[in-house]
């Protein structure tokens, strides 16, 4: 099965695309950090294949000369950016985003690119990716904006803590700060005093969640920042230094753009920085 290929692996999605290279930057990096193997991975219309490790590609058939390319080129850009990091190539017949979402059944993390080949000209993100970060059995990473070194994790929190540990472990690895952002509002009530004691209750009950992992994350710096905003996506997208947003998803069914709430459509689609998303 593909997914066992996948098994505890950071994959790459690898197209034609320079979108798909930036992924590929960020993953060899993250599976440096994990010290995991890099599986760089492409879908496409051909007879299926599944070739071993990167050395051995120069034997793969002429069947298979594009796909054979783009992963070669994708695993320079990998060991320049990362040297010495396991990389594995996978080749199958198939519609990249139903592969995607296969091999996330065993992979500890699932890289991407916003855009790439056969997305939409001028749409905001690829539809491969929008799928694929919606439907996902592990966490997925969207690269697109700049890549920071030294800013922030920034972590949207809602009702699931495994948002929050994910930033933890993101941060721990960088040696970076977390930044917690809880948007928040009471309807269209404007009265000082119910405004103030409603603040207060979000900034004690984001405290304490901040404070549960602080423990377990000695070396973290955290910070947790209650936000009055109907739009969660704008406050999280406050940070202008932020190398890495991680959000939740509801996940409500197959239909690409259907699956997100607003939050999640337009962080996809507009952040200045990668995009986690976390199931």
């Amino acid at each position: 099965m593909a997914g066992t290929a996948a098994r505890a692996a950071v994959v790459a999605g690898v197209d034609e695309s320079e979108a798909a290279l930036a992924a590929v930057r960020w993953a060899a990096e993250e599976a440096t950090n994990r010290g995991r193997r890099l599986l760089l991975c492409h879908a496409g219309m051909f007879d299926t294949a599944d070739l071993g490790r990167h050395e051995r590609t120069k034997d793969a058939p002429l069947l298979l000369e594009n796909a054979h390319h783009w992963l070669k080129r994708a695993a320079r850009v990998a060991e320049a950016t990362a040297p010495g990091v396991p990389i594995e190539y996978l080749v199958r017949l198939g519609i990249a985003g139903e592969l995607l979402v296969e091999l996330s059944g065993e992979a500890e993390l699932l890289v991407l690119g916003s855009h790439g080949i056969g997305g939409l000209r001028g749409a905001a993100i690829g539809s491969v990716a929008l799928r694929v970060a919606a439907s996902a059995h592990c966490p997925v990473v969207v690269v697109r904006g700049a890549v920071k070194r030294d800013g922030p994790v920034v972590a949207g929190v809602d009702g699931d803590d495994r948002v929050l540990e994910f930033a933890f472990e993101a941060a721990q690895s960088r040696r970076v700060p977390v930044v917690a952002v809880h948007a928040w509002h009471e309807g269209l009530m404007d009265e000082p005093e119910v405004v103030e004691a409603a603040e207060q209750t979000e900034r004690q009950a984001l405290r304490r969640r901040v404070e549960g992992l602080c423990g377990k994350y000695p070396d973290v710096i955290a910070r947790g920042r209650a936000v009055r905003d109907r739009s969660a996506a704008r406050a999280l997208m406050n940070f202008d230094d932020a190398q890495l947003v991680v959000i939740g998803t509801r996940g409500r069914g197959p239909v690409a753009g259907g699956l997100f709430g607003s939050t999640g459509n337009r962080l996809l689609a507009q952040s200045g920085c990668p995009v986690g998303v976390v199931h």
